[in-house]
């Protein structure tokens, strides 16, 4: 009996109601991406804990994300090896114990370690539970399919630090890898018995079975060169000063990014089986796609390390509070999701909803752009809850949109690139986030100190007022003057500041509004109800 007629002999499994599996395979996908930002606001909490320099503690977000993004480009040649459920469940319970092990580590190196198994397994979630939900839905539903892996892909970032602050406020720093625990194994069950494998990747595995190995050593060899370069540039570029690094770090850097990077094109375009097909993105939706989705959520990310920044360095607030300021942002992301469900399956184009989220994403940030010092908590929560419901509106459009003409076979790679370029993007946001804000400060404190001077009218009656004040309660003129002197530079370093950070919304404004010509180099993808999204 051949192993194709022996896989038609096996009974079928039951079908379940895709509602249930899409409830099961958002899960993992939520919780893999809350830890992309979790350990973001309790990296000073790890550096005391673990007695090591806030500084190094970084690596605990550089050395996850490097591994996440050199997973996700290979995973859909593992599942397809594997097997989609089989690999799927591997990586749910790869990654729950690596997130145990990471909250039990008592050195930075152990956690380091801990931290790249938990990325390596982490990667394996989206591109899959994305698989998932486009083969549980009929075609006419893609929209909603991609509506519910948007409330993970959203939510799970945005969610992300203000539980972290909850967690390390109230309990410690390691409850940020615990609470994956039984997050994880409530996925797991779920999935084991909700998952399984279509029919046409069962024949695809058994036709691979058959074939050698042929795996490409040097395109993955080349390709976590590049990841790990652009990664470690990402996150210790500007503490290097870039390509002024006197110890000519970031220079080789990026000499090793660039000699990887085309290594590693030239090969995949080769060779006969890629890791990653280059190929698919000859389908110009997805191309478009990828550079939308890369931006849009770098905007994102820098956005959402912006804004709880700023609110700890000049209002005040601590980082449960700041992460408050940011979480009924999920409520207009949620909802703008439903809506956009609802218009896709009404046969609305994919390509003008898009559109509309980039231009609301460039009015949001512009918004936050005009704020001041003097505005309250609810000032702040308005253009927050614009911006991800912009996101929400370009989310699962831009998804539809990509997939909609990408075969079946060649569906494992699409998807690998649209969440490696996804997560790279809140990379290039984190890393532009820090980069702006210093160099933009010192712009700013020059720009302010033009017009400090003694001759300047406005200056001379605040410090005269000031040393008022302040001898009047001191009691000792000298020290008044010194104290008003005081008062003055803290007011020039927190106004910089302020216009660094405002800087950085003009600029995301800027970007989100140069994305949206992209759109119109697009076909038109509308879901029919009865067509058949990508060829066989």
């Amino acid at each position: 009996m051949s192993a194709t007629a022996s896989i038609s002999a096996v009974p079928k499994r039951k079908t379940f109601n895709p509602w249930w599996i899409a409830a099961a395979v958002v899960i993992p996908t939520f919780m893999e991406l809350l830890d992309t930002t979790i350990a973001n606001v309790a990296l000073r909490y790890i550096a005391g804990g673990l007695s090591t320099a806030e500084t190094d503690s970084e690596w605990v977000i550089t050395s996850y994300l490097a591994a996440n993004a050199l997973i996700l480009t290979i995973s859909g040649w593992i599942s397809a090896r594997l097997g989609r459920r089989n690999y799927f469940l591997l990586s749910i319970a790869v990654f729950t114990l690596a997130s145990g092990l990471c909250g039990i580590a008592t050195s930075l190196s152990e956690i380091i370690v801990f931290r790249v198994l938990q990325g390596l397994a982490g990667g394996g979630l989206q591109p899959s539970s994305q698989a998932i939900l486009l083969d549980t839905f009929p075609s006419d539903k893609q929209g909603t399919a991609m509506s519910v892996f948007g409330i993970a892909a959203l939510i799970g970032p945005i969610v992300g630090p203000t539980l972290g602050g909850w967690l390390v406020v109230n309990y410690e720093w390691r409850w940020i890898f615990y609470i994956n625990l039984p997050i994880g194994i409530l996925a797991f069950l779920s999935c084991y018995f909700l998952v399984a494998d279509p029919e046409y990747l069962k024949k695809e595995r058994v036709e691979l079975r058959r074939q050698p190995l042929n795996f490409d050593y040097l395109g993955l060899g080349a390709l976590a060169l590049a990841v790990s370069c652009w990664e470690v540039l990402l996150s210790k570029g500007q503490e290097w000063d870039w390509l002024q690094d006197p110890f000519w770090r970031i220079q080789t850097l990026t000499t090793l990014l660039v000699l990887g990077f085309c290594f590693f094109i030239w090969r995949e375009l080769r060779v006969e089986n890629p890791l990653i097909n280059l190929r698919v993105l000859r389908e110009r939706n997805l191309a478009m796609s990828c550079v939308i989705l890369f931006c849009a959520f770098a905007i994102l990310y820098a956005a959402s390390i912006a804004l709880p920044a700023m609110l700890q360095a000049l209002f005040g607030y601590d980082a449960l509070y700041a992460g408050l300021v940011l979480s009924p942002g999920g409520i207009s992301s949620i909802s703008m999701l439903i809506i956009v469900s609802v218009l896709l399956g009404r046969g609305v184009d994919a390509r003008w909803l898009i559109a509309g989220g980039l231009v609301v994403l460039a009015c949001s940030n512009f918004w936050m752009s005009l704020l001041n010092l003097d505005v309250g908590p609810w000032q702040l929560i308005a253009p927050r809850m614009v911006l991800t419901g912009g996101l929400g509106l370009i989310f699962a459009p831009i998804n539809v949109a990509a997939l909609m003409y990408t075969p079946k076979h060649l569906r494992g790679s699409a998807i690998a690139l649209i969440s490696l370029l996804r997560n790279e993007g809140g990379s290039v946001g984190t890393s532009m986030v820090q980069t702006i804000q210093q160099r933009r400060v010192q712009f700013h404190l020059s720009r302010v100190n033009e017009f400090l001077d003694p001759l300047n009218d406005h200056v001379r009656s605040f410090l005269h007022q000031a040393q008022n004040v302040l001898g009047h309660h001191s009691g000792d003129a000298a020290k008044a003057g010194q104290l008003a002197l005081g008062g003055l530079d803290q007011l020039r370093q927190q106004q910089a500041l302020s216009l660094a950070y405002f800087d950085i919304f003009w600029l995301t404004a800027v970007l989100a509004l140069l994305l949206a010509p992209f759109v119109f180099f697009m076909k038109r993808s509308v879901a029919e109800k009865g067509s058949h999204v990508g060829a066989e």
